[in-house]
């Protein structure tokens, strides 16, 4: 579930606590944990609504001034069922803890060898991981499409592959771009030597 920057900085100062989404099939449940630029958010509970029961309460609970804008918002968008979505900030990105590593054990070193060696071989482009970290070493805060062309991928593949990186704690997204994390700048440190 993607949310804008600037409701994500809602929920988390706890300013917003809905969200609308028009979708054809529920994409969230309750309980579901989504990771964020901000930290964890956690999807409280969903419900089907309909245009005409959103209110400037709920609007404003969302991140808008008033109904009107997200019902245009919403009508604007391609078919589908609307969705309430209650949301909460659960708790910060476990991966900021992990990506600030600055030094590895061995142990750890071949838990993330092999994770990214995993990534490698269920790609349908080969070796991907190494070359894509160093890409983002040599060209930091690139914006995603320049990047991809540098790195001879296709921008929404990068974006795709770049996120499962992130997940192990290797690269920092950035507006725009990316840059390796100490953890990511130790990895690749340790693999060149």
């Amino acid at each position: 579930m993607l949310i804008k920057q600037k409701h994500l900085e809602g929920i988390k100062a706890g300013n917003i606590s809905l969200a609308f989404r028009k979708w054809k099939k529920l994409q969230v449940n309750a309980g579901s944990l989504v990771k964020t630029s901000v930290g964890v958010i956690r999807i409280v509970s969903t419900e089907k609504t309909d245009l005409d029961k959103i209110t400037d309460a709920d609007a404003q609970k969302a991140g808008f001034a008033a109904a009107q804008p997200l019902k245009q918002l919403l009508e604007s968008q391609k078919d589908g069922d609307i969705y309430k979505i209650e949301v909460v900030f659960d708790s910060e990105d476990p991966r900021i803890e992990l990506r600030e590593k600055a030094s590895i054990s061995e142990d750890e070193l071949e838990v993330l060898k092999a994770a990214l060696d995993n990534l490698d071989k269920f790609s349908k482009v080969g070796k991907w991981t190494t070359k894509t970290l160093i890409a983002i070493q040599e060209n930091p805060k690139l914006r995603a499409a320049d990047l991809a062309i540098k790195a001879k991928k296709e921008k929404e593949w990068l974006k795709l592959n770049i996120r499962k990186l992130k997940a192990l704690g290797l690269t920092i997204s950035h507006e725009p771009g990316y840059t390796l994390s100490p953890l990511g700048e130790e990895y690749l440190k340790l693999i060149t030597k």
